[in-house]
């Protein structure tokens, strides 16, 4: 894993350099894949920054747009602006949708920013949640993986 982390990390890629390559496209055989990272420990009524980060396994380009969708638990709300700009919130989820392209053995982030409520005790540990969905992913069993929100 770690080694696919760092193949992955180093050449992520930007929305804009997707958005080049068509919205729509013939599906792929594509293994769309969240990789688990956990956000920096947050004060309460305090922000944090939730890295919604997906990669593909390949063997080819992501022939569909698919969703990247970060599910926030209790006590914690989206807080915004996202990245990219086609996330939106809906309660304590929010979505964000990335055009068909991502290439193999390449990434995208979702950067979701969040507040914790101003009443939560200092030491609390709780578990979101990030998943993709991609109408070309053909192993869903790597499509969602849990991320811990602290509380410091």
């Amino acid at each position: 894993m770690h080694r696919l982390l760092s193949r992955l990390a180093a050449p992520a890629l930007a929305l804009g350099a997707l958005g080049t390559l068509g919205a729509t496209a013939a599906p792929s055989d594509s293994d769309l894949r969240v990789v688990r990272l956990d956000p920096d420990p947050v004060a309460p009524g305090g922000t944090t920054t939730v890295h919604a980060f997906v990669a593909n396994g390949g063997p080819e380009t992501a022939g569909s747009p698919f969703t990247v969708v970060v599910d926030l638990p209790p006590g914690f709300s989206p807080a915004g602006p996202y990245f990219p700009s086609s996330c939106t919130a809906t309660g304590r989820t929010v979505s964000c949708t990335f055009p068909a392209g991502l290439p193999p053995l390449r990434s995208a982030t979702a950067l979701v920013p969040v507040r914790a409520d101003a009443g939560l005790p200092h030491g609390l540990r709780t578990a979101g949640r990030v998943r993709v969905v991609s109408a070309d992913d053909h192993d869903p069993a790597n499509n969602r993986t849990p991320f811990t929100l602290t509380v410091s």
